[in-house]
């Protein structure tokens, strides 16, 4: 009898438990508990910088070198403009894949050059501490919400630079045709206590004396390229006409071709240039695009990037 009553007992325990897990499940599946990972937002990585300001007011900021590796299928490559030698000057980023590509390259402009294109003579006129707060693309506008420290410090120069930086980064973009600006949400048609006008959609137009002669956007710095490489960018040279140069590490010529842009002599151009080359063995070199004076025929050289040759 004492052990009829205890074999109830053990059963009645396990049936129990039966119902309790089954009752775990059910209420588990209406809490929305899933296995899945869903979309968790817009993530934000903040990586330490140091920033130096020199005399003349430019903001140089230096990130920490760093290596990732994307495949091509994760990846999203974007241009980001900065600035040598007083003129625009382009780089490139692979970033992460994104839909939000537009605010991508916003944040790695906002990230500044790295150590090695600092070393090539790049800096940046955003100032540190400037944030990336939102943009907005409606018929070919893009608005952009940058935090107050955008308008902080330097000259008339420094204002038209950093505005440049962001038009040129914005406008790489086949939907944006020109920029308008926010600061902490409001938006402005003055930059700054230098009254800098930016009441309109602002294009690459408006920033003409801010652009090179030549302004080559790919390849970029430090790029890998192989024969025949592929030469884009805009120009505004007298009669479109100018020369590009690859060179290898010990300056041999490996290519000079002439290359003609779809306008100039006042009016800026696009260009997009295939040129073969030949070497022994990849290595290091650059590639140099120049003109000739309309003056006195003297080689003007406008840029020098260097790159890494592959056979």
């Amino acid at each position: 009898m004492t052990t009829s009553l205890g074999g109830s007992s053990r059963r009645v325990c396990i049936i129990g438990s039966i119902i309790l897990v089954v009752a775990v499940v059910l209420l588990a599946a209406g809490c929305g508990v899933s296995d899945d990972v869903g979309d968790g937002g817009t993530v934000s990585t903040t990586e330490s910088v140091e920033t130096t300001v020199p005399t003349d007011g430019t903001t140089t900021t230096v990130v920490p070198s760093t290596t990732t590796t994307l495949a091509p299928e994760d990846a999203t490559k974007v241009k980001v403009y900065f600035t040598k030698g007083e003129k625009i000057c382009a780089a490139t980023r692979l970033l992460p894949k994104t839909q939000e590509v537009g605010a991508a390259a916003m944040k790695a402009l906002l990230v500044g050059p790295t150590p090695e294109e600092q070393q090539a003579g790049m800096v940046t006129s955003v100032p540190q501490g400037t944030t990336f707060l939102g943009l907005q693309i409606s018929n070919g506008v893009a608005t952009v919400d940058l935090s107050k420290e955008y308008e902080s410090g330097g000259g008339s120069l420094s204002m038209f630079m950093r505005l440049a930086q962001v038009v040129f980064t914005l406008t790489q973009f086949p939907t944006v045709d020109g920029v308008n600006f926010k600061l902490d949400g409001q938006p402005i048609d003055v930059l700054g206590g230098e009254g800098i006008i930016i009441d309109h959609p602002m294009t690459r137009a408006d920033y003409e004396d801010m652009s090179p002669s030549i302004l080559v956007e790919s390849p970029t710095l430090g790029a890998s390229v192989s024969s025949p490489v592929r030469i884009t960018g805009t120009a505004n040279v007298f009669e479109a006409v100018f020369a590009i140069t690859i060179v290898d590490g010990d300056g041999l010529i490996l290519a000079d071709e002439v290359v003609m842009a779809t306008s100039g002599t006042g009016t800026r151009g696009t260009f997009d240039a295939t040129i073969t080359y030949t070497m022994a063995k990849a290595g290091t070199g650059s590639l140099i695009v120049y003109f000739n004076s309309a003056k006195d025929g003297s080689r003007v050289v406008v840029d020098e990037i260097p790159i890494t040759l592959e056979k």
